[in-house]
């Protein structure tokens, strides 16, 4: 906020710009010293704040509206439902909701543009090799449940050699 030009004491709610031989001069009052002057304001809150709530009122809404109307097409979900619990339904529901995601995003983190390293799937032959090494171990464990000694033995060894 701006300082009346005249007091220096109080915010300059009236802004005066005059054009006068070619050049252009601005005065910043306060609505008392504006008063003193004879310069009638009758504004008394700024154009800007009234646009501003006015603006910010159709747009709850409108996302009042859209929050109903919107539903992934998969699992039903809609806005609300996510607004209320903080989850989508499925990952189709990020499609659907893409615009106020977006929207959300940039609200919280200031952009919706994704910054830093990316998430990078393993290759397959170390994620097969994972999900055989995984398989061998739930065979093993049941194996030695069993008191199948001879087959935990074999198996661990398959798991030595994979790894």
């Amino acid at each position: 906020m701006m300082l009346c030009d005249e007091c220096r004491e109080r915010d300059a709610s009236v802004h005066l710009t005059q054009a006068a031989g070619g050049e252009v001069t601005q005065r910043h009052l306060c609505a008392k010293c504006a008063a003193e002057q004879g310069i009638e304001s009758t504004v008394t809150t700024s154009p800007k704040h009234v646009i501003g709530e006015f603006l910010q009122a159709v747009q709850q809404q409108a996302s009042a509206a859209q929050a109903d109307a919107v539903r992934c097409t998969y699992c039903a979900m809609t806005l609300r439902d996510f607004r209320a619990t903080g989850r989508l339904g499925c990952s189709r529901c990020y499609a659907t909701f893409e615009q106020s995601l977006r929207e959300l995003l940039r609200r919280v983190q200031g952009s919706a543009t994704h910054v830093g390293r990316r998430y990078v799937p393993p290759a397959v032959d170390v994620l097969e090799k994972a999900t055989t090494i995984g398989e061998l171990r739930d065979r093993l464990r049941r194996a030695i449940e069993h008191e199948e000694f001879e087959v935990a033995a074999t198996l661990r060894d398959q798991i030595r050699d994979a790894e």
